[in-house]
C-alpha cells in the first residue's frame, strides 16, 4: 500500500449502517492499546495497532492495518497477541488520547486526515467510563 501510515491503533464498531471505525491517536505509551483492549472487551474489532494505513475516498476517511502486524496487538505485560480484526473500516471518530483532565464540555471539533475532515475528541481516557464515552459518541455520528 502507498497510503500514508499513521502511528495509531484504529477500532470498530458495529452500528446500524456498519462498521464504524475509531482512530485513537497519542504518543508511544499513552495507552492507545490499551484502550483497544478495552474496547474490545466490549464488542469493538480491532482494526490495527501502532500503525495503521489512512486514505481518503469520496464519502471519508478509511483505516487498514499495517500488514505485517494484521491480527496483531500489544498487551502490555503480556506482549503481543491476536485478535480478530477488519481489513478496513471508515473512520467516523478520531479519538485524542490523553492522560491529564480536559474540557467538560467542548466544543465540536474535527481534523484533517489525508484530505478527509473528520470529527475528533479528546479524552482522557484513564477512566473507566472512556470506553463508554467512545461508544456513545460514535453513535451520535
Amino acid at each position: 500500500m502507498t497510503d500514508p501510515i499513521l502511528h495509531a491503533t484504529a477500532v470498530a464498531l458495529w452500528c446500524a449502517d456498519g462498521w464504524r471505525a475509531a482512530l485513537l491517536r497519542g504518543p508511544s505509551g499513552a495507552g492507545k492499546s490499551d484502550l483497544a483492549l478495552r474496547l474490545m472487551g466490549q464488542g469493538w474489532r480491532l482494526v490495527g495497532d501502532d500503525y495503521v494505513h489512512v486514505f481518503a475516498s469520496d464519502d471519508g476517511l478509511y483505516a487498514a492495518p499495517a500488514e505485517r502486524i494484521a491480527g496483531m496487538i500489544e498487551a502490555r505485560g503480556v506482549g503481543v497477541v491476536t485478535a480478530r480484526h477488519l481489513p478496513l473500516a471508515r473512520v467516523r471518530l478520531i479519538v485524542d488520547c490523553v492522560q491529564e483532565g480536559v474540557e467538560r464540555h467542548p466544543e465540536e471539533d474535527h481534523d484533517t486526515v489525508a484530505g478527509a475532515v473528520v470529527p475528533r475528541l479528546t479524552l482522557d481516557i484513564r477512566p473507566a467510563s472512556a470506553t463508554a464515552i467512545i461508544a456513545r459518541a460514535m453513535r451520535r455520528l
